[in-house]
């Protein structure tokens, strides 16, 4: 059963004014199409990578990230903490040190890792909430970038001061870029939620206008989906 969090205090009022609107809790950001990393990865054929992002609320993320053209498989779980508590209602207390994440493994050769970063930041999520994203708070909610390796670190984080010294965001960008330990799968219930739940009141205010924000912003990435 889903926690009662992912409805919001105020979300009935929303409903009751209008949903068919489809507006997204107010962000402290506009919304725009960033630049393309300076650095970016060189395209291997060699085999399909994987990249772990987290920043809210792993529904959203996902959703997003499953309909980016060279993007093979998305799947919702946890990182950051210990296998024994990579569960949905242990990381919902907040105190496990897992973030909701998302795994992405990809074809290099159709999109690059500095790519997912750019759709990361420009409508993923709002780089600049600390230990929150929109409606949901919480550690387990925290902007992080999971690197695998040397290059991605290199990438994430000549990115970050990219869009820093650009003044991109007018708060300070507070995502992390930590390693990736591990990546525990989340509960079978929570794969592919949006598609399966797209009238969900939490799906419709907070993360269908990121997919629709993709597919404005990136049309030449835009899938349908996987």
């Amino acid at each position: 059963m889903i926690r009662p969090r992912r409805l919001f205090p105020f979300a009935a009022v929303l409903l009751l004014v209008g949903l068919a609107a489809c507006q997204p809790v107010a962000a402290a950001h506009d919304v725009v199409r960033l630049p393309a990393p300076i650095v970016d990865a060189t395209p291997s054929a060699a085999h399909d990578e994987v990249a772990v992002f987290a920043g809210g609320c792993f529904w959203g993320i996902e959703a997003v990230f499953e309909r980016v053209k060279g993007v093979r498989q998305v799947t919702a779980g946890y990182s950051g903490g210990a296998a024994g508590t990579a569960h949905y209602d242990a990381v919902s207390d907040g105190d496990t040190g897992h973030a909701e994440s998302v795994r992405v493994e990809f074809d290099p050769t159709q999109v690059s890792y500095g790519t997912l970063l750019q759709v990361f930041f420009s409508v993923a999520l709002n780089p600049t909430e600390l230990n929150r994203q929109g409606p949901d708070r919480g550690t387990q909610y925290r902007s992080v970038i999971f690197y695998g390796n040397d290059a991605q670190k290199k990438i994430a984080t000549d990115y970050i001061a990219q869009l820093t010294t650009a003044k991109a965001f007018a708060a300070p960008i507070v995502t992390q870029v930590v390693p990736l330990k591990a990546f525990y799968p989340a509960e079978a219930y929570h794969q592919h939620y949006y598609d399966r739940h797209p009238r969900n009141p939490y799906i419709v205010i907070n993360d269908a206008p990121k997919v629709a924000h993709l597919q404005q912003l990136f049309p030449e990435l835009y899938q349908a989906s996987l």
